[in-house]
């Protein structure tokens, strides 16, 4: 799967586990290439022109060859992860590509009402409080599953939607949590356990932008 990318080109996902075969693929269609190393990236520039920006996974350390990239990729990382929508939360601790830990939780919040007047005011802030005490207990997840390991998180990674995520995460009592908060941020849907594993797997992807030469 392809996405475009801010200023040109396309961003592409790829598994460390096939990185080599992808690095190899890239060499076969353009070319050998050129390798430079920026914070957090290695960049190769191929004969042809074509780039290929390798950005590291969360929680991986700055490389300055591509073998040594490839390595720290596939290096075994553990992280955070929370996921959060309107009403409902995932919280794990995953090793690798695999969950250690995880709590998923659910919460009712009214949907949006089409009324007008003091109707549509008071479901507004019904709905406001349900919301609100639906990020309360994920605060409360956080604080029992992720906050006892938290010397052991390499990164928190994050997904779903963001102002749910941010409400979340803006209690005090998960500051240092936030510390290690990733800046790569999961489109996923509903949170359930089948998308936590998926996102503990996502969460390892480095994520390649390609520009093509003209």
């Amino acid at each position: 799967m392809t996405r475009p990318a801010a200023g040109g080109g396309r961003w592409v996902d790829v598994a460390p586990e096939r990185l080599e075969r992808w690095l190899a693929g890239f060499r076969d269609r353009h070319g050998d290439f050129a390798v430079t190393a920026t914070k957090g990236a290695v960049v190769l520039r191929a004969f042809d022109d074509a780039v290929a920006e390798l950005h590291a996974p969360p929680g991986a350390v700055d490389t300055l060859d591509v073998a040594t990239f490839v390595e720290a990729a596939l290096r075994p990382r553990r992280t955070g992860l929370l996921l959060a929508r309107r009403a409902a939360v995932a919280v794990g601790i995953a090793y690798g590509d695999e969950l250690e830990v995880h709590k998923v939780d659910t919460s009712y919040v009214q949907s949006r009402t089409a009324a007008g007047g003091w109707s549509q005011q008071r479901f507004a802030r019904r709905r406001e409080n349900q919301a609100k005490a639906a990020a309360e207990d994920a605060v409360d997840i956080a604080l029992r599953v992720l906050v006892p390991r938290l010397a052991e998180l390499s990164c928190l990674i994050t997904g779903g939607d963001r102002r749910a995520v941010d409400a979340i995460l803006a209690d005090r009592r998960l500051d240092r949590l936030v510390a290690k908060r990733s800046d790569r941020f999961l489109d996923v849907a509903e949170p359930r356990l089948a998308t936590l594993t998926q996102a503990a797997r996502s969460a390892r992807a480095v994520r390649i932008r390609i520009i093509d030469p003209d």
